[in-house]
């Protein structure tokens, strides 16, 4: 048997690998720690990593009502999600672990490795109408380990005018050649190419692998000539000067604010990004990041999973099941989907975002061809490869080191890992 101190203590090293890479700010922290009876009445804890919605938000407001409607009051507690990986670990070893959390996607594992969450089917929650590679991210041995609020991923925004400029068809880009030329047309029209994430944290890794997925790259195979083509792709960029150099230090926000400047042709960055390409001041349109031979890349799903930890006193769950239940609805889901601009994980309220929101209609495709980075059977493993793979882009786009050099040390260190 385990020594489930040891075990709780190395997951809070996984989970301190992990950090956020969608839309969710940072800020406050309060702490918060279970209390109450199980019964109709008391009060019910619930963590989330949303500290940018106070008490007065939809947001806010559709959790203290979760808890009405379910007879009890619900203390929230909000804090970034680092952070929250961390103190959910911690709790569960003081053995005062909220009562619901909403939790990272690759997160969820962590905890389960941990032994601190509820399965769904023990707490009689539905999961049949969640798209499956959508929910994957949560499922470990076949078994459900949590409900998704909604998905995020990633897509390529251009710049209308730079194409046409340019003369360039974006409905021309269906794979890596036709990309790559695009982006030579646009230099040679004194334009700027694309910009992305590169950096050597999860969001490196988050922006790369659309690229490496793409083509056809298995994550226990880093070395793979599948990887190295992926690596080389984004050498290329930024050797010829399509992509910046600076996409080595570029967080997702920084490289959206590059985009932003009006002078490069594409961008690959987020859902959570919608809201400011709006305010940008120039037409822009999205598309499916192109897999290299055709087709749409696999991206990874970002977004929360709503769960519901173990506690000592079980006669708690039948409520906790009634707020999730509740946080999850097809009504509530599509107000919150659209509060954090999110694409929801049922085809029922995806319709219904589309109708209100057609510029959501290329973001569900991305999420349908989407996947889960824990997913597959990797688990915890993933941020033992998630690193190496980060350093190796970042060596090779450095010139540090050949792409196969940087994957071949990127995959010796993923099998120590």
């Amino acid at each position: 048997m385990r020594n489930p101190r040891r075990t709780l203590l190395a997951a809070m090293a996984t989970a301190g690998a992990l950090t956020a890479v969608a839309a969710c700010g940072g800020g406050s922290d309060s702490s918060a720690s279970g209390s109450g009876s199980g019964k109709s009445g008391g009060t019910y804890n619930f963590w989330d990593p949303y500290p940018q919605f106070d008490a007065s938000s939809a947001w806010g407001k559709l959790v203290g009502k979760c808890g009405t409607d379910a007879g009890v009051k619900v203390k929230r507690t909000s804090m970034d999600t680092t952070d929250l990986g961390n103190k959910a670990l911690l709790a569960a070893q003081q053995g005062n672990a909220p009562d619901v959390m909403l939790v990272d996607n690759p997160v969820v594992s962590t905890l389960v490795e941990a032994g601190i969450l509820n399965k769904t089917s023990d707490l009689g929650l539905d999961t049949s109408s969640i798209q499956k590679n959508i929910l994957g991210a949560g499922v470990i041995d076949n078994a459900s380990y949590g409900v998704p609020i909604g998905a995020n991923t990633l897509a390529l925004y251009y710049n209308k005018k730079i194409l046409a400029a340019a003369h360039v068809d974006p409905a021309s880009v269906k794979d890596w050649a036709s990309l790559t030329a695009a982006l030579k047309k646009v230099k040679s029209a004194g334009k700027k190419g694309i910009t992305f994430s590169a950096i050597n944290t999860e969001e490196g890794s988050f922006q790369f692998l659309p690229w490496f997925w793409g083509a056809g790259g298995d994550l226990t195979k880093l070395n793979s000539a599948k990887g190295v083509a992926a690596l080389s792709l984004w050498k290329q960029w930024v050797d010829g000067g399509y992509a910046p150099k600076d996409v080595l230090q570029n967080t997702q926000t920084t490289s959206w604010q590059e985009f932003a400047t009006g002078e490069y042709a594409f961008s690959e960055n987020g859902t959570w990004q919608l809201g400011n390409a709006d305010k940008a001041g120039f037409p822009y349109g999205v598309i499916n990041i192109p897999g290299q031979n055709g087709g749409s890349a696999p991206v990874p799903t970002g977004g929360e999973f709503v769960t519901v930890p173990v506690q000592k006193d079980s006669s708690r769950y039948d409520v906790s099941k009634k707020i999730v239940t509740c946080l999850t609805n097809s009504a509530n889901l599509l107000t919150t989907d659209t509060t954090l601009t999110y694409v929801a994980p049922t085809a029922a309220v995806q319709a219904q975002q589309v109708e209100k929101n057609p510029e959501l209609k290329p973001w569900v495709g991305a999420v349908a061809a989407a996947r889960g980075r824990t997913s597959d059977g990797l688990g915890t493993k993933y941020p033992t490869i998630s690193q190496p793979m980060w350093t190796a882009v970042q060596n090779a786009l450095s010139g540090g080191k050949s792409p196969q050099a940087a994957l071949d040390a990127a995959q010796t260190a993923a099998g120590k890992g």
